[in-house]
């Protein structure tokens, strides 16, 4: 979809859809106007509908006579009321409305919008963000006939422009911003979204290799098991060796700075199918496990977004790839593992087996001297049970990185809430065998799987994502959501200021 900004007066344009924001109590200049060209024909269509602009209480007036074939009144409520949380909510709202109304372009009008603690910039970009998501759609395995369903029917929206009132390069850099984050979202989706016989390890090798391609910013090392064997990584390939679908290591360097400049270090969970392994999970909703690999795929979203955005920052990707499957091979209950930082830890539960591939692709990343690195994973059903589908779950070993994150959260709208993770819940993880286990019992299982991740991060700021319950939709509407590219990226993007 291509994104404009136009000065134009609302008389001299034109639009399939013209969307129109409406503050409560407030008399509306571009309503005036298009009054004014239209013989006072949208007062009337108001009047006779009823129409309050409470808010998301919407108006879809068919002007086919105009130039404006379609306008859309959305309403804010009240000035007072408007903040940023609910201006996202506006903004996708909006988004679902002009898509399912199935036109070619759209023109927003909402210059001069400025919700509590934000800037126009900010709204627009926000609004543009939510228009890219919303348009896309999973094809990739239905049939041409398929296709056509209203369910995944591609959207017919080709072109968006916002009017602004005055020139602003800061609005166009937003909204270049909005464009970069919304197709590594949809890069995120679209392999979240992929069945697990396709989306295997090997496959985001491949997908790894194609970006390197885009960019010569980019640069690709991939570790085998043969090299981990190597490495002495014993806890990632405890996992990867009960499958026949060999695990690897992809290392991925963005150099959008100079060399000189530490890199930020996002390391991603790339479980592309977890069975429990010999802890075998229930069988209803299992096939929901080809999402276990939503952290990998979120780091290769914020590499192709940094790429797409010519971001000026150096950031390292690690994907811990591998499937999570019982047999003959697979590690038991029991076994105790030897990781790359030289701990060993006693494998309790293989269903808890994030954590493992996690842990040595932790310590791998140190030999980057990052400036501090985040992990994000599809770690903890606990995360789901505490913060449900709404916010990722945060915890950290340094308060300025966890305020930072939680800042970009609240900048994005992909919002994430800190834990505790206070050293009372380190001795849940005591071991008599070894000198951790991979689980710390039923309490806190979100805040001790985090317990277990910072023992191999001490040396380093470190921040843990758990984005179990954020990562994908379930139900009906099943889908990955993307997540946490846009918090991610307001984070980089801060971070490159």
């Amino acid at each position: 979809m291509q994104v404009s900004t136009t000065t134009k007066n609302i008389s001299q344009l034109h639009s399939a859809c013209t969307v129109i924001p409406l503050f409560e109590k407030t008399k509306s200049q571009l309503c005036a106007e298009i009054d004014k060209i239209s013989d006072g024909f949208l007062s009337k269509a108001i009047k006779h509908a009823g129409f309050k602009p409470s808010f998301k209480n919407q108006l879809v007036v068919h002007t086919p006579h105009l130039r404006h074939k379609t306008i859309m009144l959305v309403g804010l409520g009240t000035k007072s009321e408007l903040d940023t949380d609910k201006f996202n909510q506006l903004a996708l709202h909006i988004a679902t409305q002009v898509v399912t109304l199935n036109l070619d372009s759209v023109l927003y009008c909402f210059s001069n919008i400025r919700p509590r603690g934000s800037s126009e910039e900010w709204c627009l970009r926000q609004l543009a963000l939510a228009l890219h998501q919303t348009c896309y759609r999973y094809t990739r395995t239905k049939t041409s006939k398929n296709k056509k369903s209203k369910a995944v029917k591609a959207s017919k929206l080709k072109r968006c422009r916002f009017q602004l009132t005055t020139d602003n390069t800061q609005v166009r850099q937003t909204l270049r911003e909005a464009d970069a984050i919304a197709y590594g979202a949809n890069l995120a989706r679209e392999l979240g979204n992929l069945p697990p016989n396709i989306c295997t390890p090997n496959y985001l090798v491949g997908q790894a290799k194609k970006l390197k391609r885009t960019s010569a910013k980019l640069s690709l090392k991939v570790l085998q098991e043969k090299d981990m064997k190597r490495l002495n990584m014993g806890a990632f390939l405890s996992v990867s060796q009960g499958s026949s679908e060999p695990g690897y290591l992809i290392c991925m360097k963005y150099q959008g700075a100079s060399k000189a400049k530490p890199p930020i270090a996002i390391v991603g969970k790339g479980i592309t199918f977890d069975t429990g392994g010999i802890s075998i999970k229930p069988s209803a909703t299992m096939d929901e496990m080809k999402f276990d690999m939503s952290g990998a795929g979120s780091v290769l979203g914020v590499l192709a977004a940094c790429v797409r955005l010519k971001l000026p920052v150096n950031v390292v990707g690690v994907l811990a790839c591998a499937e999570n499957m019982p047999s003959g091979k697979a590690s038991k209950p029991g076994d105790i593992v030897t990781t790359l930082s030289g701990q060993t830890v006693e494998i309790l539960n293989t269903d808890a087996e994030g954590r493992l591939v996690l842990c040595d692709a932790l310590s791998y990343v140190q030999r980057y001297k990052p400036e501090c690195i985040i992990d994000i994973a599809t770690l903890t059903g606990a995360c789901v049970v505490a913060l449900g589908q709404v916010t990722s779950g945060l915890m950290a070993n340094d308060q300025a990185l966890a305020d930072a994150l939680l800042k970009a959260g609240k900048l994005s709208g992909d919002r994430t809430w800190q834990l505790p993770m206070w050293d009372d819940y380190q001795s849940q993880l005591d071991s008599n065998f070894a000198d951790i286990a991979n689980i710390g019992g039923r309490w806190a299982g979100t805040i001790t799987a985090a317990c277990f991740l910072s023992r191999f991060t001490e040396d380093y700021r470190w921040a843990h994502l758990d984005v179990a319950g954020v990562a994908w939709h379930t139900g009906t509407k099943k889908s990955s959501t993307g997540r946490p590219v846009p918090l991610l990226m307001q984070f980089l993007i801060s971070h490159s200021h």
